[in-house]
């Protein structure tokens, strides 16, 4: 059995004499140390890394010489001489005032919900106050735990949020230090992070070392790097591909190991300045939000955790919503124009129904929607150097080429209605330049509450999935008929024509989401689209409420 002497040679330091024994030959200085000191009568335990720092300080002797290497193994036998100084005149950590979320407190532990940009202790390259400092204030006693960092069990890093073990007692240091070295701990993240990962849940088993080249990055390591082992599932994955939201298991406790890790699989965390993704795409996500709504910070919440009382053996198990700017973003990354196809026969009035709809807005918003037509969208690719006059001329010639290089448009009715085939040339080469540049609309008008697009040939294009709600203004066929030959002065003849390259208005109301009915005259209408604005912005207001309920479910723990 070890025995032990105290000395007052030196008023303001301690030395501990100890005995190794033979049982220990081949164990490592640090670990008997520990082991010795946290049995000695009269004598707080010291952590390992205490315990490291005072062989590092030169203050360890083994057989009179002092040691400054940890790792050192003894033989068995020796004499270990401890300088320490004594309690009443460490040193300590400044206490400075601060909020403090305790989700736990017993005299032995605490949890706490650490918000993002705390550090946990201090350290050299950290000037502001840390966690422990508004741990001392409140508790003064845990100053003499340790020099700088009493308490602390386990880290999370400056921007991650969550719950932390901090020990109120060295006893209860030891067991919990013990308790996570050795894996005993169960922890859980949320992460936001790019893109969706194929396979949506899995393991990422790759060794952790300093990154090669940069100082302030960790990296995987095909050699030297230490086993980090994490657990992903995919708890949301954005319908676009862009982010998603993952719980992450870690079952060891490596610098940076979820951003590693999720960097690794190519999946970075949303925010990370360190191992955020460089390629323009990928940032685009972030930056199309007002910068006031940017994240700041990595996304990560350590958001559970499972342990044994290290006094009790009583188990506890604690859980946190993530905090205010991961919980908004979600949200916010998920709101998108709401496409409103406005479509219809000719003469049904859709022309001035999409117009007054986008002058109509969105309550609150005295701007108009934007406004997107295929006609004029058709219009620019037949005008001169038009990619449709470019196919026009390069398919047929001059036989449909205005003076000026665009397309002649009248004599290009005509042939198409004598000649279907040739219709269905155009629209099969037609349509798809339409469609890039409604994809071109939205994507620039992305933000927006909703935009409008009239689109009388929608149905006919089989675009039923760029769209998120379908109008069909809905016309009767005598009023239809006598305002296109009264204010267009089409005979019969070219109405009957025209209807026929299109499904029937029948079929079009049938397709359709919402009807606006356009039988009356121009106040009937103009209420009719003020109805239509009100139910567009309930089915908005539907949608991010429906969104927020599932992301609110998600990000609230069952525990």
């Amino acid at each position: 059995m070890a025995e032990h002497t105290e000395s007052d040679d030196a008023p303001s330091q301690q030395l501990l004499r100890f005995q190794a024994q033979a049982r220990h030959s081949g164990d490592r200085l640090d670990a008997v140390l520990a082991s010795f000191l946290a049995d000695a009568p009269d004598q707080d335990a010291l952590s390992r890394e205490h315990v490291k720092r005072l062989i590092k300080d030169g203050r360890v002797a083994v057989d009179g010489a002092v040691l400054t290497k940890p790792s050192a193994r003894l033989l068995g036998g020796e004499t270990l001489e401890v300088h320490l100084p004594r309690a009443s005149d460490r040193e300590q950590a400044e206490p400075v005032p601060g909020a403090l979320d305790v989700r736990y407190e017993d005299e032995h532990l605490l949890v706490i919900d650490k918000p993002a940009g705390l550090t946990v202790h201090p350290a050299p390259s950290c000037s502001e106050p840390t966690l422990v400092n508004r741990l001392v204030a409140r508790w003064p006693e845990m100053a003499l735990l340790d020099r700088d960092r009493p308490g602390i069990v386990h880290r999370i890093d400056k921007d991650t949020s969550g719950l932390i073990v901090v020990a109120r007692t060295n006893a209860a240091r030891l067991k919990l230090s013990e308790a996570f070295s050795s894996r005993n701990v169960d922890k859980e993240y949320l992460a936001l992070v790019h893109g969706v990962p194929d396979p949506p849940q899995g393991e990422v088993d790759a060794p952790i070392g300093r990154h090669p080249t940069v100082k302030v990055r960790m990296a995987v390591c095909a050699k030297g790097g230490r086993h980090a082992l994490s657990e992903y599932r995919t708890l949301y994955a954005d319908p676009e591909g862009r982010w998603a939201l993952m719980a992450v298991v870690i079952h060891t406790g490596r610098t940076h190991q979820i951003r590693v890790h999720m960097d690794h699989i190519g999946h970075p965390l949303l925010g990370d300045p360190v191992y955020g993704p460089a390629d323009a795409a990928a940032t685009s996500l972030l930056n199309a939000l007002p910068e006031a709504l940017r994240p700041t910070r990595q996304m990560l919440h350590a958001w559970k955790i499972g342990f044994d009382h290290p006094i009790t053996g009583e188990r506890i198990e604690l859980a946190s919503r993530p905090h205010l700017d991961m919980r908004r973003l979600p949200l916010l990354l998920s709101r998108s124009v709401q496409r409103v196809i406005v479509t219809g026969v000719a003469g049904s009035g859709k022309t001035t129904a999409a117009r007054l709809l986008s002058e109509a807005g969105s309550p609150g918003v005295s701007a108009p929607a934007p406004l997107f037509s295929a006609d004029a969208a058709v219009a620019e690719l037949y005008a001169p150097g038009g990619d449709g006059a470019r196919y026009i001329a390069g398919r047929y010639g001059d036989r449909f080429t205005a003076p000026d290089g665009g397309v002649d448009k009248r004599a290009l009715f005509q042939a198409m209605c004598e000649e279907p085939g040739l219709r269905r040339e155009v629209e099969e080469a037609v349509h798809p330049m339409v469609g890039h540049m409604i994809a071109e609309f939205w994507s620039r008008h992305g933000r927006e509450r909703f935009g409008v697009a009239e689109i009388p040939l929608f149905h006919e294009a089989g675009w039923r999935d760029d769209a998120d709600v379908i109008v069909c203004v809905y016309c009767p066929e005598t009023t239809r008929s006598t305002r296109l030959q009264e204010t267009r002065g089409w005979s019969a003849h070219t109405v009957a024509a025209f209807d026929a390259w299109q499904l029937p208005q029948a079929a079009k109301v049938r397709g359709s989401d919402l009807v606006v009915d356009n039988g009356g005259d121009e106040e009937h209408l103009h209420k009719n689209i003020a109805s239509l604005a009100g139910v567009l912005a309930w089915l908005r207001r539907n949608r991010m409420h429906r969104l927020r309920e599932r992301f609110r479910r998600l990000m609230t723990p069952d525990t």
